[in-house]
Parts: structure tokens; sequence; C-alpha cells
């Protein structure tokens, strides 16, 4: 059978005192008699007790856990950014809860979901890519559960958000491109509907229209944000009859995939076509040629 964790109630059967004076004989309380104190120590140490902190913060109201949402942990943007997270929060007495969408929109509902039943105190949501309907963020905001955005947010909410000048880094990836030859520039972009994938392509478009560039539709091209897509998005313009000289990923996982199906083409980064990716990964630095990204 399963062995059931010792409580502060069965110390206190035991020795037969209120539970209120194992939990003070258990913080050094000087209310409590330093026998008494001793005695409910050792029993505590042979039971194996262990306090709950879950437990003990509902009596509280105050469970000090943040519930984190991302679209995977395996990308190690996100991990960085956990690991940011995780050292603030221990600063402040908190610690956090990590969930995983993996890019969909019913499991990021059952994320936060759960997440509130660990009774939560707040959360922090990087969104999946198929999320267009926000009414489980809605109803956290009207139960007045601390919510805060990052990366991919929902503009339409009043919810604090922690982003990047998308607009402006992609006018600075096509400034880059013009300035070292390249005049037929295209993008590889995400979804639509993501903030990321709208400031990114205005800015790409911004910066053809800064250097006179007409903008040609068939070197924009929309993908889901995994290698696979973007894989798809590539062949497509090296099937053009004019292929690009330029190719610019909204994130490092498409650039990837771009580089790998570019060589396939016996093609030479950066001479034939040079590329930009964009969150800067640690992977960025040992492919080759090093891939040119935006620092996120």
């Amino acid at each position: 059978m399963k062995k059931r964790h010792i409580s502060l109630k069965d110390l206190a059967g035991e020795l037969g005192v209120s539970i209120s004076t194992v939990s003070r004989a258990l913080k050094n309380n000087p209310i409590i008699s330093p026998e008494l104190t001793q005695k409910i120590k050792e029993l505590a140490a042979k039971r194996n007790y262990i306090p709950n902190p879950l437990a003990m913060g509902l009596l509280k109201q105050q469970t000090k856990m943040i519930g984190v949402i991302v679209p995977d942990l395996v990308t190690h943007f996100y991990s960085s950014i956990i690991s940011g997270m995780e050292e603030v929060a221990k600063q402040n007495g908190y610690y956090i809860i990590i969930a995983s969408s993996n890019e969909s929109l019913e499991k990021e509902k059952e994320s936060v979901n759960n997440l509130l039943k660990s009774r939560v105190e707040g959360l922090i949501v990087c969104i999946s890519q198929e999320t267009n309907n926000f009414k489980h963020f809605e109803l956290l905001i009207q139960n007045e559960i601390p919510l805060v955005f990052f990366d991919r947010v929902v503009e339409s909410l009043e919810v604090p958000s922690v982003t990047v000048d998308g607009a402006e880094a992609a006018k600075n990836v096509t400034r880059h491109f013009y300035q070292n030859g390249c005049r037929r520039i295209a993008y590889i972009s995400g979804p639509e509907h993501l903030n990321i994938s709208k400031h990114r392509k205005e800015g790409y478009l911004k910066g053809l229209q800064e250097y006179g560039l007409e903008f040609n539709p068939d070197l924009l091209v929309e993908c889901n944000l995994n290698a696979k897509e973007a894989t798809i998005a590539t062949q497509k313009l090296l099937s053009l009859k004019q292929i690009p000289d330029a190719i610019f990923g909204i994130n490092d996982t498409i650039a990837f995939a771009a580089m790998k199906e570019v060589k396939k083409h016996n093609l030479c980064i950066p001479d034939d076509i040079a590329l930009v990716g964009f969150t800067d990964e640690f992977h960025s630095t040992v492919v080759d040629p090093p891939l040119t990204s935006v620092t996120h």
C-alpha cells in the first residue's frame, strides 16, 4: 500500500497536544517550552514529517505558487525564460509550476484549469499558436486572478504583457540584408493571428518600403511554427523562377529548417542566400555557418 504522509494532526494525536502546539514548536515559538519543543521535533524526525506548503498556504489563502504556461519545454528560448522566472520567484519567496500547451489551444485551456486547481496565485502565459479564442483568459480577469502574458500576447485584453518591439527588429533585419546587397528578400512568417507574426511582418514591409524595394507576395510565406512546415515554405521559395537572395525566419527554428533546405539545394550561405533568424538560440553559434539572429 502507498505510504501516507505524516501530518501535523498525526503528530499532535500521538503526543496528546493540539495541532497549533506542534506547529508552533516546529517553528521554535518561545511560548512552547524547550522540553516540549525538543520532544515534538524528535517525533517529527522519527516519523519523517515533511511540511506541506500547499496545505499551509491554503490556511493563509496564500500558496506562494505561480503557474507558467509555455508552448513547449524543448525550445531554449522558453527554458531560459523559465529559469529567469524561477530565480525572481525564489527571491520573493515564491515557486513556479510549469505546464506546456504543446502549441494546442485545448491543452492550454486544460493547463489553465489544472494550475487553478493547484491553487496558483497567478499565471504567466505565452499563448499557443492555435490560440484564437480567449474566453479562458477572460474568466481569469473576471475572477481577478493575476495574469501576465509574454512574447505571444493577447493584445485585445488589458493584461500586463512583456514583449519586444518586433516591428522595429524586423525592419532592422531588412536593412541589414539591403546593406549587404540583397534585393529579393523573403520572409517566412507564422500564423497571421499571432502578435509576433503581425509585428514582424509589419517591420519587414516597412523595411522594404524604406529602401525602395517593391513588395513581392511570392516572397512572403506563412507557416506553422515548426521545422516541417518551414521546410515546405523554403522549398516553395526555392522553386520560384527567381529565388530569393535573402530569407528572414520569424524564429530560429524556422531559420534552421530553411538553412538545411538551402544546403540541400547546393546553395551557399550567405553568398547565394543570406539568412537571418529571430531569438538567437544557443544552437545558432554551433551550426555551419553560424546563424545571424536577432537576440530576443
